[in-house]
């Protein structure tokens, strides 16, 4: 029986759990493969990934990633181009459908930001965007960036960190200081459910963009969750848009009658008859931008 994918936290395991080896992350399930740096599916997306320095081309800041997509080796050397298929596009679907992914570090000297020893949680990160590369080696490579979910910075290694002083006389990279920030937490489940409701099609101009890992719609919130409006993340305050209406609707471009009629611009929002939108937000929304 094929073990059920979760996509965040673990229940028991905090931030900085430190493991002895794959095997106690695959039985603590915060990573449920036994050798491969990237668990995840085509279908489902990537719920972990491991950071050891598997790969050349990758970079760590704690709080950002440059990660090397997989494929393409042999005997821990680049023999070709990677493609975008098994792991590869199951980070992808992460950056597409918003799924956080758990980053464990592994020991490796040459990164200020892995444990002296085995295996290290550090947390939920989500793609940014991903793009193809020539890599070091000459091949194409895929390059996933990934930002933590917080970004407080995993801990120092202290002899990667006197090995980074003894070989480096300045950088081109600036010296990062840890700090905490609250975000509010959206559920990705529920932006999920409403763009398979409409396909991925947007509500005002029903263009579905397709891309290489799939199609490709924003959840848009109605009345906004974050402080000062603290609205609720449900999907009577949730809208299907393309980036371009997304971006139009929180900038207030147009805003909704009762009758879902645009305001603002021509068009009637197309809705689904399973999707009951909540008519006390819309008029919250056309508050904000004094079009009541």
């Amino acid at each position: 029986m094929a073990t059920k994918r979760i996509f965040g936290e673990i229940s028991g395991v905090s931030e900085g759990f430190l493991f002895s080896s794959y095997v106690e992350l695959n039985q603590s399930k915060v990573h449920i493969q036994t050798q491969a740096g990237i668990s995840g599916s085509q279908s489902e997306g990537a719920d972990s990934i491991v950071v050891s320095g598997g790969y050349e081309d990758d970079q760590d800041f704690g709080d950002e990633i440059i990660y090397t997509g997989h494929g393409g080796r042999k005997d821990g050397k680049q023999i070709s181009d990677q493609t975008l298929t098994r792991g590869n596009l199951a980070l992808a679907k992460n950056e597409i459908d918003n799924l956080p992914v758990r980053v464990i570090r592994g020991a490796h000297k040459g990164n200020l930001f892995a444990p002296e020893v085995g295996y290290r949680y550090d947390g939920l990160y989500r793609v940014e965007s991903h793009w193809i590369e020539l890599g070091k080696s000459g091949f194409n490579v895929y390059r996933f960036k990934l930002v933590k979910q917080n970004s407080s910075l995993p801990p120092i290694s202290v002899k990667a960190a006197q090995i980074d002083i003894e070989q480096k006389h300045g950088s081109n990279n600036p010296r990062r200081v840890s700090s905490t920030v609250q975000r509010v937490i959206r559920d990705s489940k529920l932006g999920r459910q409403l763009k398979k409701l409409y396909d991925y099609k947007c509500q005002v101009c029903e263009l579905q963009i397709n891309t290489e890992a799939g199609f490709y719609a924003e959840a848009a919130h109605i009345k906004p969750v974050g402080a000062p409006h603290n609205g609720p993340d449900l999907l009577e305050n949730l809208l299907c848009l393309c980036p371009n209406h997304h971006l139009m609707f929180d900038k207030g471009v147009f805003c909704l009658d009762d009758r879902f009629n645009l305001i603002g611009v021509d068009g009637r929002l197309y809705l689904n008859p399973k999707h009951d939108v909540s008519k006390e937000f819309l008029n919250y929304h056309r508050s904000m931008f004094g079009k009541l």
